[in-house]
């Protein structure tokens, strides 16, 4: 349901995506899972670090947030740092990266507001994965923009905690415009 919404909300906005055009199936260095190309507009899935097809979805969630944030917002992916930051965020509050589930599997849990946290620690690793820049810089950018961002739900109107939560969100999107079509 994630990727469902997501794919209507790119058509939506104008940007539809085509399996056999945006997307890229690559073996990758290190222990990245995925990765937009701005400069293609391409989602990059490592298949040699890709763990299982819960893991796979994660990761096209995760990466289709930021071709959505690329499309609607028109991001200045590496002339301005709080933009990065920003779509990180949104890409770790949306794709379910920081469930409690995959928390536990992390042994991170128990933490009050650990939503908050996994958010914002998940989006300066995704930076410094990115970006050659300092821990502290990526830091400071995610600390100027994470009220705002971590509060942008689009398209799915609220955080979808679970598939169930992910389903409510792709209905209520279908529905979005429907009593404004005539007009």
């Amino acid at each position: 349901p994630y990727v469902k919404l997501l794919l209507d909300a790119m058509k939506h906005s104008g940007c539809a995506v085509s399996k056999e055009r945006h997307f890229s199936c690559e073996d990758c260095d290190g222990n990245v899972s995925g990765g937009f190309d701005a400069s293609s507009s391409q989602i990059v899935l490592c298949q040699n670090n890709v763990r299982s097809q819960a893991h796979m979805d994660r990761v096209v969630t995760h990466e289709l947030i930021h071709a959505f944030d690329h499309c609607r917002a028109h991001v200045h992916w590496f002339s301005n740092v709080r933009h990065l930051a920003c779509s990180e965020i949104r890409a770790a509050n949306l794709s379910g990266d920081c469930s409690l589930v995959n928390e536990i599997f992390r042994l991170h849990f128990g933490l009050k507001r650990h939503h908050q946290t996994c958010v914002r620690d998940r989006a300066i690793l995704s930076i410094l994965a990115v970006r050659n820049i300092s821990k502290d810089i990526a830091e400071k950018a995610v600390d100027e923009v994470f009220e705002s961002c971590f509060h942008d739900h689009e398209p799915f109107g609220r955080i979808p905690h679970n598939q169930t939560y992910a389903r409510y969100a792709h209905r209520d999107f279908q529905n979005r415009d429907r009593y404004y079509s005539n007009i």
